[in-house]
């Protein structure tokens, strides 16, 4: 993988991509060749049994296996987010719901301005193979109480395809990856799949300039979700209402001191080369 450690962050940023996930080996064949050529692409092995740190060895040679330290997409996340070391960090899930062609989009954003590239599945060109009628009603409510309780416009809440710049993670405060799994097996708040709604509203409560990027969600390859429209649905509307209250007791924003250079939004748009063969460019 290239390494642009050399030059300008925010003319040619080096980008890490975090994948999480939890025996993912058979899409992860179909979806590590089709990665953009980047700085560093890390795989958060969830305790596996089906092979996936050794696939993603074997498919990407250069890929960085490390290994979650509690459970839950939210700790593999931010497991991930501590591990990488470029300027910006991309979302990127493992069952072939995300299309790799559309990260130059999301780099685009940023370069432009933004401080987070947020992904939407009702914004003009974008869509949703998975999404049924009743998820997509669900999401709209959720997403429209968000957007009353923060005063956002956000379309697309409970979508998992994101970017931004890693000098932001400080304005998320997400758990402490060095904690250790409670003794009563329950996780840890913003562990689970409430992760993605925690950061939508963290940015929001930060003040980050988000801009929503067009995005398609495709089927999942191989497997079956994990998701539970109704169990799921109600753990998003738990965690809206206490971000609520955690943005109320924390009151107005705090200025933003960004480590990049300051935003400017001529900048052109971040031309990403496709590997082709993973193994020929470990070579």
């Amino acid at each position: 993988m290239k390494d642009n450690s050399a030059a300008p962050t925010h003319h040619n940023p080096r980008i890490s991509i975090v994948i999480p996930a939890r025996n993912e080996a058979r899409n992860l064949e179909v979806i590590l060749p089709m990665l953009p050529l980047v700085h560093q692409v890390i795989l958060v092995d969830g305790a596996s049994v089906d092979g996936t740190a050794d696939v993603a060895r074997r498919v990407l040679p250069k890929i960085e296996v490390i290994h979650q330290t509690r459970r839950g997409k939210g700790n593999a996340l931010a497991c991930g987010f501590a591990a990488a070391t470029g300027d910006i960090i991309v979302m990127f899930d493992a069952d072939g719901s995300a299309d790799s062609a559309e990260i130059p989009a999301f780099i685009a954003a940023l370069t432009a301005g933004a401080d987070v590239a947020k992904g939407s599945r009702f914004r003009p060109g974008g869509g949703s193979h998975d999404i049924t009628r009743f998820r997509g009603l669900g999401n709209h409510c959720l997403n429209l109480l968000t957007n009353i309780l923060l005063r956002t416009r956000y379309t697309d809440l409970c979508y998992g395809y994101n970017a931004f710049w890693r000098d932001i993670l400080p304005y998320l405060d997400l758990p402490d990856v060095t904690l250790k799994q409670r003794s009563d097996g329950r996780m840890i708040w913003g562990d689970g799949f409430e992760i993605e709604t925690i950061l939508t509203c963290r940015m929001a409560a930060a003040g980050l300039i988000v801009t929503e990027v067009a995005s398609f969600e495709k089927l999942r390859i191989h497997g079956v979700s994990n998701l539970n429209a109704v169990s799921d649905g109600l753990r998003v509307l738990k965690t809206i209402l206490d971000e609520h209250r955690r943005a109320r007791r924390a009151g107005p924003a705090r200025s933003i001191e960004r480590t990049r250079v300051p935003a400017i939004r001529s900048v052109p748009a971040v031309h990403l080369t496709l590997v082709s063969n993973p193994a020929e460019e470990a070579a």
